[in-house]
C-alpha cells in the first residue's frame, strides 16, 4: 500500500472533503497563488506543505514524502520541470507530481518532463483541483468512491498576498534587471497577473517578456511594469 492508499481513512472522509488525509507539496513562489492552493486544499481536507524554491523544496522531499506534488514552472533558483524530471524518476516515486504555470507553453513543458497533470492559472476552482487529483488516484483510493457533487465553488485568495508578491516584484526590479533577473520577473509577475485577474499588469509583462526574447533595449517595457508595481502596492497600503 503506498502513501496515497495509507492516508485516507474511510471514517474521516466525507463528500466535502475527498482529499482527507493527504498531504500536498506546493512548489511555489508566489505567496498569492499559494494562498489560493491552501484554500483548495482546506475545502478539500488535505494538509498543505509549502515550498517557494527548488532547494526548499529538495530539502524538504528529504524528510517528508507527500502524497501530491504541486510545482510552479518559473522558480527563483531554476525551472520547475527539473524537479518534475527529477521526482518522475526516483524510486519510490511521488503518488502525483503536478504542475502550475501561468504560460501559454507551461502543460507541454511539464508533461514532457514527467508531471501527470498540470494546473492553468489562475486555479480557483474547487471542482478542478479535486477532480483532477482524484483522477490520478489509485483505483483503490476509498475517497474515489464517495458519492458527491461536483462543487461550482471558488476561492478567493486573500489581497495581502498579492500586495507581498508586488514587494517581492519590486525588490527583483531594485536589485537587479540581469538577463536572468528579468527572464525570472516576467515569469513571476505573468503568473501573478493571470492569478490576481490583473489585466493591466499581465499585459505589461507580456510585453516585457517579449521584449526580453527579442534582446531589445528593456528600459521603457521594465519602467512600466515598475510603475504598475508600485501602484498596486500604494493601492493595497492605503486599503
Amino acid at each position: 500500500m503506498d502513501d496515497l492508499t495509507q492516508n485516507a481513512l474511510p471514517q474521516y472522509l466525507r463528500s466535502d472533503r475527498p482529499l482527507f488525509g493527504l498531504t500536498v507539496l506546493v512548489v511555489e513562489d508566489s505567496k498569492f497563488a499559494c494562498e489560493g492552493i491552501r484554500l483548495l486544499c482546506l475545502r478539500s481536507g488535505a494538509r498543505i506543505r509549502r515550498a517557494d524554491c527548488l532547494r526548499s523544496a529538495r530539502r524538504h522531499l528529504q524528510v517528508y514524502r507527500p502524497s501530491v506534488v504541486i510545482i510552479d514552472l518559473g522558480l527563483p533558483d531554476g525551472n520547475g520541470a527539473e524537479l518534475i524530471e527529477e521526482l518522475n524518476a526516483a524510486s519510490p516515486r511521488v503518488g502525483i507530481v503536478l504542475a502550475i504555470s501561468g504560460d501559454s507553453f507551461g502543460e507541454s513543458v511539464a508533461l514532457a518532463a514527467g508531471a501527470d497533470g498540470f494546473f492553468a492559472k489562475p486555479l480557483i476552482s474547487l471542482a478542478v483541483f479535486q477532480e483532477t487529483i482524484l483522477s490520478l488516484m489509485p483505483k483503490d483510493y476509498v475517497g474515489k468512491g464517495i458519492v458527491r457533487t461536483v462543487s461550482s465553488e471558488t476561492v478567493e485568495p486573500d489581497l495581502i498576498a498579492f500586495q507581498e508578491d508586488m514587494a517581492h516584484a519590486a525588490e527583483v526590479i531594485e536589485k537587479d534587471t540581469a538577463a536572468q533577473q528579468v527572464e525570472y520577473l516576467t515569469l513571476f509577475l505573468r503568473g501573478v497577473a493571470r492569478s490576481a485577474s490583473d489585466a493591466a499588469l499581465l499585459d505589461a509583462t507580456e510585453r516585457l517578456g517579449a521584449a526580453h526574447a527579442q534582446q531589445r533595449q528593456l528600459t521603457l517595457e521594465l519602467a512600466c511594469v515598475a510603475g504598475l508595481v508600485q501602484d498596486r502596492l500604494v493601492a493595497r497600503t492605503a486599503i
